[in-house]
């Protein structure tokens, strides 16, 4: 065999999953199933990511998606790049006018250790890709999926570099335009969010500090508005600016400085650069299902949002995150392949309900507050949230709900909960938990902590509470579901 950028190369391959696109949702599944022992091929048509090949377009991390980043091993990295949401700073005229605070900022606390961050979206790629390849995997870059067919066993696709692979399953995490997803045949149902072209561009204004956000409203009510964002980690500031209705947008430099200087108070000149540039309408759709057999679609091949929010990347790490837990359990553990189907009962509302908050927030009819830090989602109507709890007061978590950190040891439970496997937690409880067979499930005990009250919490590989009971009565059943059918996880 020969090498593909890192990745065997031959006229057949085998994998246990054939991930298509290598952007934030490929990545994050990708090193999710590496750490459990899961091969998988991933297959972009693109070159490595750089700074113009994705530029910065989705930049803004949620305190969720850091969760998950911590997680999966990659937070420091994140945290040593990143910065914290620059404060705006409205410009009129040539001269400030105040600060503007584009979104709610709430202290950490032990619960919620995490703030948003911004972190440039082709810095989120490199450094997922470096985690990848620590955990023994790697992309096939330039290599696109040209054919794909699938049986009761499997999927076969044919690659543009030649030969084929033959996965498990498949997952499509190829954008928006998922030519997966279109030959497919699943639909997309939506609208167009605002009607007027929105110009997105990395542009070096050296003439321009880097304390704020720098946001330069319409002279009217309802015309276009130009805001520049310091990308920590770079030299560079993303521009987002509004386009007359009936324009059509210049991305050359002489286009995007034309912009600039009708939008603020900086001459063409103050541009020294433009390094990444796109034009798009703002729009907002959802696959009509997601999942096709043995074929899942993920991120923006199942959802399509404006950027107002920053919702979209955030909730396609998310699916990754659900899916990959899933994938791994039907994979390694022999959890029943139904297990897979919670997949699209749990992400298809949760996506829906985060693309009705970022078009309220584009057209503003919300503002960015607790629901866009996405630590509010949860599954508690999901098939898999199984609570034998009675009489629980209003506020009480429950399954289905996000399982919250806290001070354990020396250390947190997020330290306790990192890794693949399932967590018990006995929480003021007398006796012993029960004992842990095999390594599926990590078993604590802490006393009575407020935020989770009294029981037992068997808590996901995503951080979700699954089944919650006042004794152990139907846990051995639960895990049968969500792991090896007939196996011994609990004794």
């Amino acid at each position: 065999m020969t090498a593909l950028n890192g990745v065997k190369s031959a006229a057949a391959r085998t994998a246990d999953v054939l991930v298509v696109g290598a952007g934030p949702t490929g990545l994050a599944l990708a090193c999710d199933l590496a750490r459990r022992g899961v091969r998988a091929l991933v297959a972009e048509r693109s070159g490595p990511p750089s700074p113009a090949l994705p530029g910065s377009r989705g930049k803004g991390l949620q305190p969720r998606t850091m969760e998950v980043l911590d997680d999966l091993g990659v937070l420091d990295a994140f945290l040593a790049v990143g910065g914290g949401i620059p404060v705006g700073m409205i410009w009129r005229d040539g001269e400030r006018r105040g600060e503007h605070h584009l979104a709610d900022v709430p202290a950490v606390t032990p619960t919620a250790p995490h703030t948003g961050r911004v972190v440039p979206q082709w810095l989120t790629q490199r450094l997922l890709l470096d985690r990848l390849r620590e955990l023994g995997g790697d992309v096939a870059f330039d290599t696109a999926v040209t054919e794909l067919t699938q049986d009761a066993d499997g999927v076969t696709a044919a690659l543009s570099t030649g030969g084929t692979v033959r996965a498990a399953y498949a997952v499509a995490a190829d954008g928006g335009r998922s030519a997966l997803r279109q030959a497919l045949g699943i639909a997309m149902t939506g609208e167009t969010v605002d009607p007027r072209q929105a110009l997105v561009a990395d542009v070096r204004v050296p003439a321009l500090d880097r304390g704020n956000w720098h946001m330069f409203p319409p002279a009217e009510e309802g015309g276009p508005f130009a805001a520049l964002c310091p990308l920590p980690g770079t030299d560079v500031f993303q521009l987002a600016a509004q386009l007359p209705e009936g324009a059509q947008a210049d991305t050359t430099l002489e286009g995007v400085r034309a912009v600039v200087a009708a939008r603020t108070h900086l001459a063409p000149e103050d541009v020294a650069e433009v390094r990444w540039v796109s034009a798009f309408r703002p729009r907002a759709a959802l696959a009509d299902r997601f999942r096709e057999g043995r074929v899942f679609l993920a991120g923006d091949a199942a959802h399509v949002h404006s950027p107002a929010g920053g919702q979209g990347l955030n909730t396609s790490v998310q699916d990754a995150y659900n899916l990959g837990w899933k994938l791994g359990a039907v994979l390694r553990h022999g959890a029943p392949e139904a297990l897979l189907d919670t997949y699209e009962e749990e992400r298809l509302p949760n996506a829906a309900q985060m693309l009705g908050l970022s078009t309220r927030i584009h057209r503003g009819e919300a503002r960015r507050g607790a629901a866009t830090r996405q630590l509010g989602i949860g599954y508690r109507e999901s098939s898999l949230a199984v609570d034998a709890r009675a009489g629980l007061p209003a506020d009480a978590l429950r399954a289905g709900d996000r399982a919250p950190d806290g001070p354990y040891g020396a250390g947190t439970l997020f330290d306790a909960f990192r890794g693949p496997h399932f967590t018990l937690l006995a929480v003021g409880v007398d006796g012993e938990p029960p004992r842990p067979a095999d390594d599926v499930i990590h078993v604590h005990r802490l006393p009575a902590y407020e935020p989770y009250g009294k029981g037992f919490f068997l808590i996901r590989p995503d951080g979700y509470v699954g089944w919650a009971g006042e004794d152990t009565t139907g846990l051995r059943e639960y895990a049968g579901r969500v792991s090896a059918p007939g196996s011994r996880p609990l004794t």
